[in-house]
Order: structure tokens, then sequence, then C-alpha cells
């Protein structure tokens, strides 16, 4: 499994509407109906739009 860490877009909203707290995550996967499961940790993931995701500078450091 190929996990990247993604930051998310200010005011971003999970898959039941509630907001999620700012802070770099780790993509695990989108599922089959379209949500991006990300997680902080093993205990703590969302589902969000996957238009909602972007790269964290740590990955975009290392593209440069």
């Amino acid at each position: 499994m190929n996990l990247k860490t993604v930051a998310i877009k200010p005011e971003t909203r999970n898959h039941k509407g509630f907001f999620v707290q700012d802070a770099d995550y780790t993509f695990v996967e989108i599922d089959k109906s379209g949500w991006a499961l990300i997680c902080v940790d093993d205990a703590v993931c969302h589902y969000v739009d996957p238009d909602n995701l972007m790269a964290a500078e740590i990955d975009a450091a290392k593209a440069v």
C-alpha cells in the first residue's frame, strides 16, 4: 500500500457533514462511493471529498 501524507483545505467536512480538524493526514484509499479515507493515526480516520485534499509540503519538497 502506498501511503502518502496529505493536508486538507480549510473548512473541509467529513461524510457526515462535520468539520475535520486541520492537520496532516495519511491518505489510505478512495472507497467505492468516491470518498477519500484519511487518517491521523490508527484510531482517528475520516471520509472526505477527494477534492478537499492537498499534497503536504513534505511531499511537495521531495518533488522539486
